[in-house]
């Protein structure tokens, strides 16, 4: 996705927060990222460290919202789609997992991960 989902550009510190924030993105669930102060950090997916050289933004960007859509295997939740989930709670159904902002503000972080 090559264009950004807000006006406002994202913030890598508040990406930062977010990936390290067990109860918002759960992104240290499955992956490893340079943020020493969160143990117990996951091995399923890939390492984020280096994860801005290894991929361009609208590749990131894309992964975020829905990676499914490059890997159809893929575990990875989709964070930005709202329709096409199975087996949702009524209290969530139409729901996205992080906000367009939020995304936006993760990609940032991701991104300086070089």
């Amino acid at each position: 996705m090559a264009e950004p989902l807000t006006n406002v550009p994202g913030d890598a510190a508040r990406g930062r927060a977010i990936v390290a924030n067990r109860t918002v993105g759960l992104c240290l669930l499955c992956h490893s990222a340079p943020i020493p102060e969160q143990p117990f950090q996951g091995n399923l997916a890939p390492d984020l460290a280096g994860a801005g050289s290894r991929s361009t933004e609208a590749q990131l960007r894309l992964r975020l919202v829905d990676s499914r859509r490059i890997n159809p295997s893929s575990i990875m939740p989709a964070y930005h789609r709202n329709t096409g989930h199975a087996r949702v709670g009524s209290a969530w159904q139409g729901k996205t997992v992080l906000e367009a902002q939020q995304i936006e503000d993760v990609l940032a972080y991701l991104l300086t991960l070089r």
